[in-house]
């Protein structure tokens, strides 16, 4: 067993999580399950009972096909402080009863929140009553993701170049959450009062006892952050040592991005504690797939563009036209209609929205919206929902076995739509989008190969890596 079976004598799961978002859920379950700890991603909270019953159809992790790790893809990203005090607790209150070690609410890795939507400070807030702890560590840089915390300031690296997040080119005017401050102390005080302390990379680097003693002349306040500098994968050996040695006996509180995983799992395989499994064998080539994009980030625009001039059937769905009803059922069968006769012709489709945050499509979406009088009408609500519909009748009328969605609100309808009820990891691709394995209540979706990714992930030809089963 990978898992060393210390670790799981006292508490049967190793570590339970909420993801804020969906396409991000997959990223934690990911890094655990790579490095050795069995783990399936669930769309609502599972009982003890069905965490009991479940079985992996794919045992990435090494021969056990029982669980170790038990996750939640959530939408709290997109939730108002006063929506979260609705939605979070029933779902913290179900997750308290997995006896767990840890329980880590997960964030992205580039902390994408505001005092307005999505605030972590307030979720955090929510679920402490539930997950009592004297701290809570908080990782969000994650170096294999290109995310870099130094002196409480986040950083991302894109195409070579590394910003500061509040100068990063997408992350500094993002629609929803623009990250107008790159220090997490300071933009975590506009979400809660919850005191936030730094260990620093001078402590990180410092010995085990200089860590201990400013550990000690940090913490003095019960339920206060810890937030741990993140360079390099040094430091994350570091902060999870710190971590695992100072954790709760019943269940620590975790706040953060995948780092917190890899921080975990690599101070366990230093200890002997946890064995990293081989890679996982490839599923092969697949052909046709479907990509369904309902993400506007600027990769994703680029990533459509370079595999239609590979040969993948360029769709594009209106918007303006899915948002007005008398207009809706037309489209849905207008591009129904055109991805059956490429998939007729083994030609795989990329179905879109639009083609980066400059897409025209956008603001005439918009105003299209507004002329109806749907202004508090989610767009995403409108589109992804139409897209999930699409998707699931084109895999019923097909023999599509492989299928890519884009943006977090269009993985979350597909899920629904095609009665998703759990995700496991089948093959990484690129860092925190693998290609999952889908478990499902419907016959002709279960075992389903199917990615989930977040709008900026992955490289120009991660489609390309999808068709092939390829990193």
């Amino acid at each position: 067993m990978p898992l060393h079976s210390s670790i799981t004598a006292q508490h049967p799961i190793f570590l339970s999580f909420y993801g804020d978002d969906f396409t991000g859920s997959t990223d934690v379950m990911e890094a655990l399950a790579l490095n050795g700890i069995p783990t399936a991603l669930f769309l609502a909270p599972p009982s003890p009972e069905e965490i009991q019953q479940f079985r992996l159809k794919n045992t990435v992790s090494g021969p056990q096909e029982t669980l170790a790790a038990v996750g939640v893809a959530g939408i709290s990203r997109s939730l108002s402080p006063r929506e979260m005090d609705d939605h979070l607790p029933p779902i913290f209150e179900q997750l308290s009863r997995i006896d767990s070690a840890f329980f880590h609410y997960k964030v992205c890795s580039t902390f994408d929140s505001s005092p307005k939507v999505g605030s972590i400070g307030r979720a955090t807030d929510l679920a402490y009553p539930y997950f009592r702890s004297e701290h809570i560590p908080l990782i969000v840089g994650a170096p294999s993701l290109n995310r870099f915390c130094v002196f409480g300031n986040l950083f991302a690296r894109v195409d070579g170049i590394t910003h500061r997040l509040d100068r990063h080119p997408t992350m500094s005017r993002h629609p929803v959450t623009p990250m107008h401050e790159s220090d997490l102390r300071l933009h975590l005080a506009k979400q809660t009062n919850r005191p936030v302390q730094l260990m620093d990379l001078f402590a990180l680097e410092a010995s085990e006892q200089a860590q201990q003693e400013k550990l000690a002349t940090l913490l003095s306040r019960s339920g206060e952050y810890l937030l741990f500098a993140t360079y390099n994968d040094q430091h994350l050996l570091s902060a999870g040592r710190v971590i695992w040695e100072s954790k709760a006996e019943r269940k620590q509180f975790l706040v953060g991005s995948s780092g917190t995983e890899y921080a975990l799992c690599h101070y366990l395989q230093q200890q002997n504690l946890l064995e990293k499994p081989p890679p996982p064998t490839s599923p092969g080539k697949a052909e046709p797939i479907i990509v369904m994009a309902g993400s506007c980030s600027p990769t994703t625009g680029e990533q459509l563009r370079w595999i239609i001039r590979q040969g993948f059937a360029d769709i594009r769905i209106q918007g303006e036209r899915l948002v007005h009803p008398d207009e809706r059922n037309d489209e849905i069968q207008r591009v129904e209609k055109l991805a059956l006769e490429a998939l007729s012709k083994n030609q795989s489709v990329a179905m879109y929205t639009a083609l980066g945050p400059d897409d025209p499509s956008i603001a005439a979406t918009n105003q299209r919206k507004q002329a109806l009088g749907l202004d508090k009408t989610p767009t995403s609500s409108l589109l992804a929902g139409a897209q999930g519909k699409i998707l699931k009748s084109l895999l019923e009328q097909t023999s599509v076995k492989r299928v890519v969605s884009a943006g977090g609100d269009t993985s979350g309808y597909i899920a629904h739509e095609l009665g998703i009820y759990a995700l496991e990891t089948l093959m990484p691709i690129a860092p925190g989008v693998p290609l999952c394995t889908a478990h499902a209540r419907d016959p002709h979706f279960d075992g389903l190969q199917i990615a989930m990714k977040g709008g900026q992930n992955g490289k120009t030809d991660y489609f390309a890596s999808i068709v092939n089963g390829v990193s």
